[in-house]
């Protein structure tokens, strides 16, 4: 018998959820045959078999949460391996990104475990991965969807016609609902920073009256957030609380808050700094799509140094927007309005956009935020 424990699925994840076993016990598999649908707090993937052997047992059902490095699936084979995959506090690390494996005469490396999109598979129901989120969370039969995605795939818009279609089947008044997936790990990080982070929220309106018809606010903005962070760069920082050090980039790895059904994605534009105003809206544009069908790529939502919410596109003028430890600010763009402005005596009918920048108190001063929040707008005036 040999236990094949759950490896880190992504950069330092603490557990995964089961979402859809493709396997049962006593069935017989193959080397890379895959196993499980996993779903993280960045994807959803595919967790491939290490092992040729029978399944002697699956240690958790769907929608258990599993922790990294603990016992996933018992295999009974005759593969000898030259390691033994132990839970992470009884084995040294061997520095890889999806965690320990237990190793035979196999080279394991990060290809062997998926980051990122699941590996393609035949199921007798074809599904996008936030279709079958969805049905998960709405206990939606998929052999009953009707699919009208590409190649007979079920988005998520046909679960919800099924279940538009199904009134009678609303919820009952009261009733409660385990978070799951990325709302789940949306309400962990929450919560972490609100036990570690001291934010301050400052707000200034933006008299955008001037700038160009169809400007791209979201493009413009990140262009001056960038020329902000050389003037101010304790904004464009890491800071450790418990050692009480930052770290200064000059590089701009912008986080951009993107709003979905299933929960908040946080996709990184990785060198903002290097990017054309092009660059930067394609760039936009290919992780909208990504995180919609759930095929981003956990190292795309990594190491975001300072981060852009957007949240005016929907509604809403000012916010606090949620620092997410360890960077230390985060700037939230309001929904522009028309408003009556003085000017040199008179008034006129302008527009202003409102900016709320929130940044961490216990590694950037009052005086440093304000400069960095004066530094954005006067960027984004800029005439190209």
């Amino acid at each position: 018998m040999k236990i094949f424990y759950l490896p880190d699925l992504g950069e330092g994840l603490a557990e995964a959820e089961v979402r859809e076993w493709y396997v049962k016990e006593g069935d017989m598999v193959k080397v890379d045959q895959p196993l499980v649908s996993m779903e993280t707090a960045k994807a959803v993937v595919d967790v491939p078999s290490p092992y040729a052997g029978k399944i002697v047992q699956l240690h958790g059902k769907a929608n258990a949460i599993i922790k990294t490095g603990a016992p996933f699936i018992t295999f009974e084979t005759d593969e000898v391996p030259s390691h033994i995959n132990a839970p992470r506090d009884q084995v040294p690390d061997k520095g890889s990104v999806v965690g320990k494996l237990e190793t035979s005469e196999k080279k394991w490396d990060d290809g062997n475990v998926i980051i990122g999109a699941p590996k393609a598979k035949s199921i007798a129901v074809k599904a996008m991965p936030a279709a079958r989120v969805l049905a998960n969370q709405l206990n939606v039969d998929l052999s009953l969807v009707k699919p009208t995605g590409p190649q007979g795939l079920i988005t998520p818009d046909d679960v919800k016609q099924l279940i538009n279609q199904q009134s009678h089947s609303t919820q009952l008044p009261g009733q409660t609902e385990a978070l799951h997936g990325v709302r789940r790990a949306m309400a962990q990080v929450m919560a972490l920073s609100h036990r570690e982070v001291v934010p301050v929220t400052i707000i200034e309106d933006a008299d955008i009256t001037e700038l160009p018809p169809k400007s791209d606010i979201s493009v413009r903005l990140i262009k001056a957030i960038v020329a902000a962070t050389k003037e101010e760069p304790s904004l464009n920082a890491w800071f450790d609380g418990k050692s009480l050090e930052r770290k200064l980039f000059n590089e701009v790895h912008l986080g951009l808050a993107v709003d979905t059904a299933e929960g908040l994605f946080v996709p990184v534009i990785k060198n903002a700094e290097s990017h054309s105003e092009q660059e930067l809206r394609q760039i936009i544009d290919d992780y909208k799509k990504s995180v919609s069908t759930r095929s981003v790529s956990p190292t795309d939502l990594q190491g975001a140094t300072i981060s852009l919410s957007n949240f005016g596109m929907i509604a809403g003028r000012y916010a606090t927007p949620i620092i997410v430890p360890p960077a230390v600010a985060i700037l939230g763009c309001g929904r522009s309005r028309e408003v009556a402005i003085p000017r040199q005596g008179q008034i006129i009918i302008g527009r202003i956009m409102p900016l709320s920048l929130t940044f961490d108190h216990r590694a950037v001063t009052g005086g440093e935020a304000t400069h960095f929040l004066g530094s954005v707008i006067r960027h984004l005036l800029e005439r190209k």
